[in-house]
């Protein structure tokens, strides 16, 4: 899987380097992370990727283009099964409300609707978890079913 950056208005959505999972995970600190990055879900997501360097992913950073600072992380759960993709994200607190996180969506849904054996791109997130839920809906997503997990009961959403 060729993973190249994504540009938005606001946002650049970056592979994501091994280098850069693997000083995630040691604790280190970039000067190019926003103070209150990275979060606990990129510590998990930096340990998948620094466990598996050789492995294709498609996880991104969320750099915001003003700064340059990286505010977050999105990401495919590659590859897909039975041509379904699902993807999950996280931003920052300091940049939440913003629209970051619906830009990101849009952008990553958008690409991976183009990649060769994906038929349908998805996200399931906790139903209580409203601000997911605004941002999925804003994206253009609608909720299709519900699925259960370890997680307990969560809803999904699929890319129309």
């Amino acid at each position: 899987m060729s993973i190249s950056d994504l540009t938005t208005d606001r946002l650049v959505l970056r592979p994501w380097p091994a280098e850069e999972a693997a000083a995630v995970v040691a604790g280190e600190r970039r000067p190019h992370w926003a103070a209150d990055y990275p979060t606990d879900g990129d510590r998990v997501i930096a340990g998948i990727i620094a466990g598996h360097p050789e492995q294709p992913h498609g996880h991104r950073l969320i750099i915001e283009r003003e700064t340059g600072l990286t505010v977050g992380a999105i990401g495919l759960k590659w590859p897909p099964t039975d041509g379904a993709v699902e993807f999950g994200y996280g931003l920052a607190a300091s940049r939440r409300c913003r629209g970051y996180t619906t830009e990101a969506v849009r952008a990553l849904v958008a690409h991976a609707r183009t990649l060769p054996g994906v038929t349908l791109v998805y996200a399931t997130v906790d139903p209580a978890n409203v601000p997911s839920v605004r941002v999925l809906e804003k994206a253009g997503l609608r909720r299709d079913g519900t699925v259960d997990s370890d997680e307990g009961l969560l809803h999904r959403y699929v890319a129309g």
